[in-house]
């Protein structure tokens, strides 16, 4: 078992889960296929994919890519209060349930190596798709070391302090 993880019922549970019940259809990822098409747009379409804007970011040059994050902070605050306050369900009618998060020290370590890595490529997770699809093809190395990354890490996961 991994410190993630958690024996519940005989079963073990991410401290991260995802509580959907039901199993959507393969035809049903068309959906969110289309939906990262038009996030990907947008996100051409308002700079925000630019290494240029992100640079302007970390040298404190410009408020835009802020006002974008802030914007979105904002957004998602709201969202979960509406979620909260009217119960709202999923599109196939399932509660949506929240969990508590914990905090630990690693976090603030991933978030400055994240930061630093978002710094030094002009690029977080988000837009990374965006900028392969609009041609910056060294963009692949970044993708590319997102991916070591994240395997690295679930592979020491387990022996990192929390």
């Amino acid at each position: 078992m991994q410190k993630s993880e958690v024996l519940i019922n005989e079963e073990f549970v991410c401290d991260a889960p995802n509580d959907q019940k039901k199993k959507e259809p393969l035809a049903g990822n068309f959906k969110y296929m289309l939906i990262g098409i038009i996030f990907g747009i947008v996100f051409t379409k308002a700079e925000i994919i630019s290494w240029f804007r992100i640079q302007e970011m970390f040298r404190l040059q410009s408020f835009f890519m802020y006002g974008v994050i802030g914007t979105a902070v904002v957004v998602g605050m709201i969202s979960v209060f509406l979620i909260k306050k009217f119960n709202i369900k999923t599109i196939s009618g399932e509660k949506i349930v929240f969990h508590d998060k914990v905090f630990n020290k690693g976090q603030i370590y991933g978030g400055l190596i994240f930061g630093l890595g978002w710094a030094m490529t002009g690029a977080c997770p988000g837009p990374l798709f965006a900028q392969i699809g609009n041609g910056f093809i060294v963009v692949t190395i970044t993708l590319a070391s997102a991916i070591a990354g994240t395997w690295t890490y679930g592979y020491l996961k387990d022996k990192l302090p929390s």
